[in-house]
C-alpha cells in the first residue's frame, strides 16, 4: 500500500479510484439536476429570471466547491489511511468505517451548501427555501448512494477479515434500515419534491409549463431512481444468500470443506457466518465419525449412531469369525527398525481390511500381530460362511504373493455367538463373543504349521455348495484348550 505521511492507505489505487467516482458521481449528478430543475422547473417566485440572482448564484456554487473540496478529498483519503505499523485489526476496522466515513463527508458537503445558498438568497424566501429543500434532499439521495457505492467496491477488501473474523453481532444498518433507505431514495424523495411543488403552486406565481417540465423531470428521475435503488438492493440482498446457497448445495453432494465469503455485516453477514460455522461443524462431525469408523469399522459406527443411547446389552447371533495372526513377529520386532516394523505391519493389517470388507465382513479389532473379522454381525450377511472362507483363500494367496517376508495362520470358524456393546457406559466396544472365536483363534495356531490356513468342517456345512466345494477335509484333532476334536479343512489344490 502507498504510504502518505506516515501512514498507508487501506485500499489499492483501483479501489480507492472507484471510492472517488461513488463520492463525485451522485455529488455532481445530483447538483446538476438541482441547477437544471431550479432553472426551468421548480419554484422560485421569478427569482431566476433575474440575471444577476443567478449569476450570484452561480458564483457561490463555484466559490463553495473551490472552497469545499480540497478539504473533503483531503479528509477522505485521510480516513481511508491507517498508521504505517497497525495491525491486521486496525486495517480491518479502518475499511469497515470507510463507507460510513466518505458518506458523512458527503452529507456534510451537501448540508453545509443548502445552508450557504439560503443564507445567500435570505433576501428572497421563496427561492432561498426551493434552493434550500432541494439540496438537503438531494443531500439524502447523494449520501445513500455514496453509502451503498462503497459497500459494494469494499466487498473484496473487507471479505477476507469478515470469513477470518465474522461478526457475531449487527456491524451496520440491518436489512430493516436499508429497505426503509431504499424507500427514501426511489420513492419518498421525488414524492416530497412532488409535494413540495403542489404546494408552492398554490402559494406563489408558477406558470403551467413549469409545474409540467418539473412533473415530468422529477416523475422520471423518480423511475429512474426507483430502478436503481431497486436492482442495486436486490444484488446486495441476493449475492450473501446465493453464497450460503451454493454452499449448501456442496455440502448437500457430501463437500464439508466449503466456507462461504462473509462480506457483509448485517443480518446477512451473519447468516453467512452462521454458514460457515454450521460447516466447519460438519466437517468435524465427518472428521470425527470417520475417525468413529476407522477405530470400530463402518457397520458399528453407523449402529452406534442410529442407536444413540446404548445398552450394554448383546443378542445371539451366528456369524463366521476369521482370525489371522503372523508368524515369528517376536523375532521380527527385535531384528527390525521400529519404523520398518510398524510400516510393515499397516500394510499387513490394509490388506487384511481391504479382502475383508470386500467380503461383507469387518475388522473387529487388531491384537498387537492378528487381527479379528467377524461376517454376519452388526450387519447380516446372506452367506457369512462362504463369506469367511472365500476371505480366507483370497488373504492366503494375497500373503503369498504379496508379502514374500510374512507368513501367517488364518483360521476361520462359525456358529452361533453372542454380538454386542462389551464394557462400562463410559467405555465399551461392540464385539463378538463365544466359541467359534476361541475355535478360529486355535485354528490360526494350528495353521502355522499346517500349510497357514484351516477352517471348521461346521463352517463348510454353513457355506454356499460352490464355496465348500473349494475345500476339503484333510484331518482331525484335539485343538488347544478344546475338549472334543475339530474337522479340520484346506482349500483344495
Amino acid at each position: 500500500m502507498t504510504a502518505w505521511f506516515g501512514r498507508q492507505f487501506a485500499v489499492r489505487p483501483g479501489a480507492r479510484a472507484a471510492l472517488a467516482l461513488g463520492t463525485l458521481i451522485p455529488t455532481v449528478c445530483g447538483a446538476a439536476v438541482i441547477g437544471v430543475m431550479v432553472s426551468l422547473g421548480l419554484p422560485t417566485g421569478m427569482a431566476v429570471g433575474d440575471l444577476s440572482v443567478l449569476h450570484t448564484n452561480v458564483g457561490v456554487a463555484i466559490v463553495y466547491v473551490a472552497v469545499s473540496m480540497p478539504p473533503a478529498c483531503a479528509l477522505g483519503l485521510w480516513w481511508t489511511t491507517v498508521p504505517a505499523a497497525s495491525p491486521p485489526l486496525s486495517r480491518h476496522t479502518v475499511l469497515m468505517r470507510i463507507p460510513a466515513r466518505l458518506t458523512l463527508i458527503s452529507a456534510a458537503v451537501w448540508t453545509v451548501a443548502a445552508a450557504v445558498l439560503v443564507a445567500v438568497n435570505a433576501r428572497r424566501p421563496w427561492l432561498a427555501t426551493t434552493l434550500g429543500v432541494s439540496t438537503l434532499l438531494a443531500a439524502t439521495v447523494t449520501a445513500a448512494l455514496t453509502y451503498w457505492w462503497c459497500t459494494r467496491v469494499l466487498r473484496p477488501h473487507v471479505a477476507p477479515a469478515l470469513t477470518r473474523n465474522p461478526p457475531v453481532r449487527r456491524q451496520r444498518p440491518g436489512l430493516r434500515i436499508r429497505a426503509v433507505s431504499a424507500w427514501v431514495v426511489g420513492t419518498g424523495v421525488p414524492l416530497l419534491m412532488l409535494m413540495f411543488v403542489a404546494v408552492s403552486s398554490l402559494v406563489v406565481e408558477y406558470p403551467g409549463h413549469r409545474l409540467a417540465v418539473v412533473v415530468l423531470g422529477l416523475g422520471g428521475a423518480a423511475a429512474l431512481s426507483g430502478l436503481f435503488v431497486t436492482i442495486f438492493t436486490a444484488v446486495t440482498t441476493t449475492d450473501p444468500i446465493e453464497e450460503v446457497r451454493r454452499g449448501m448445495s456442496r455440502i448437500a453432494d457430501g463437500h464439508y470443506d466449503v466456507t462461504v465469503p462473509v462480506f457483509d455485516a448485517s443480518e446477512l453477514g451473519l447468516l453467512q457466518a452462521g454458514f460457515n460455522t454450521m460447516a466447519e461443524g460438519l466437517r468435524e462431525r465427518e472428521r470425527l465419525r470417520d475417525l468413529f469408523g476407522r477405530h470400530v469399522g463402518r457397520d458399528v459406527a453407523r449402529l452406534a449412531e442410529e442407536n444413540r443411547s446404548p445398552q450394554l446389552v448383546g443378542a445371539k447371533t451366528e456369524v463366521a469369525v476369521l482370525f489371522v495372526d503372523l508368524v515369528g513377529s517376536t523375532k521380527m520386532a527385535l531384528d527390525m527398525a521400529p519404523e520398518e516394523l510398524v510400516a510393515m505391519l499397516n500394510s499387513f493389517f490394509a490388506l487384511v481390511v481391504d479382502i475383508v470388507e470386500r467380503h461383507d465382513g469387518w475388522v473387529n479389532k487388531f491384537e498387537g500381530d492378528a487381527a479379528l473379522a467377524v461376517f454376519g454381525a452388526p450387519q447380516g450377511v446372506a452367506d457369512h460362511a462362504g463369506s469367511a472362507l472365500a476371505a480366507a483363500r483370497e488373504l492366503a494367496a494375497a500373503i503369498a504373493s504379496g508379502h514374500p517376508r510374512l507368513a501367517a495362520g488364518i483360521g476361520v470358524s462359525s456358529g452361533m455367538a453372542v454380538a454386542g456393546n462389551i464394557g462400562d457406559p463410559r467405555r465399551y466396544e461392540y464385539t463378538v463373543v463365544g466359541d467359534p472365536v476361541n475355535e478360529a483363534a486355535r485354528l490360526s495356531e494350528h495353521a502355522k504349521s499346517h500349510g497357514g490356513i484351516a477352517a471348521s468342517r461346521s463352517t463348510l456345512e454353513r457355506a454356499d455348495s460352490r464355496e465348500a466345494a473349494r475345500w476339503r477335509v484333510v484331518t482331525s484333532c484335539v485343538l488347544r484348550g478344546r475338549a472334543t476334536a475339530t474337522d479340520i479343512a484346506m482349500p483344495s489344490a
